[in-house]
């Protein structure tokens, strides 16, 4: 199969980023990941320290079950809105698209919300499906929105 081309790239980033920003359910944003080798190719990471507070924080959730085993945990933990999505930026040559994302998050259990930039880089196989989803984000606001005092 040739190699994917830059529009094959974005608009598989924008499939994506799209289902997070409408909410569509999990089973749709899973459609976006990887199928090759059954799905075990798949890596999601969330860069922050670990801690117990905010459980999903640099954690590696590897295969199609570690993708949905990370969202249903950010479901659980976190709502959003206005989530919208802007600078693309595709390397052709590593199959790779970085963008910018930006939203008002709300901790369920505490209800405390903050509006945060982030950055999503994501790598995709021959198929235009995701194999890697790395966030950038602010991790020390998410730790303060969990705590409760």
């Amino acid at each position: 199969m040739p190699p994917l081309d830059r529009e094959k790239l974005l608009r598989s980033a924008q499939s994506l980023c799209g289902d997070f920003a409408t909410q569509e359910p999990l089973e749709k944003v899973l459609t976006n990941f990887s199928t090759q080798q059954g799905g075990a190719n798949i890596f999601c990471f969330e860069h922050g320290d670990a801690n117990t507070s905010v459980p999903f924080l640099g954690r590696s959730f590897v295969g199609i079950a570690g993708a949905r085993q990370y969202f249903e945990l950010i479901a659980s933990l976190l709502s959003y809105e206005n989530m919208e999505f802007s600078e693309y930026f595709v390397d052709v040559e590593l199959a790779a698209v970085s963008v910018q994302g930006e939203a008002t998050f709300t901790w369920k259990s505490t209800g405390k919300s903050w509006d945060e930039v982030f950055t999503y880089r994501l790598r995709f196989d021959t198929e235009g499906k995701v194999t890697k989803y790395e966030v950038w984000a602010d991790s020390l606001a998410a730790y303060l929105a969990s705590r409760s005092d």
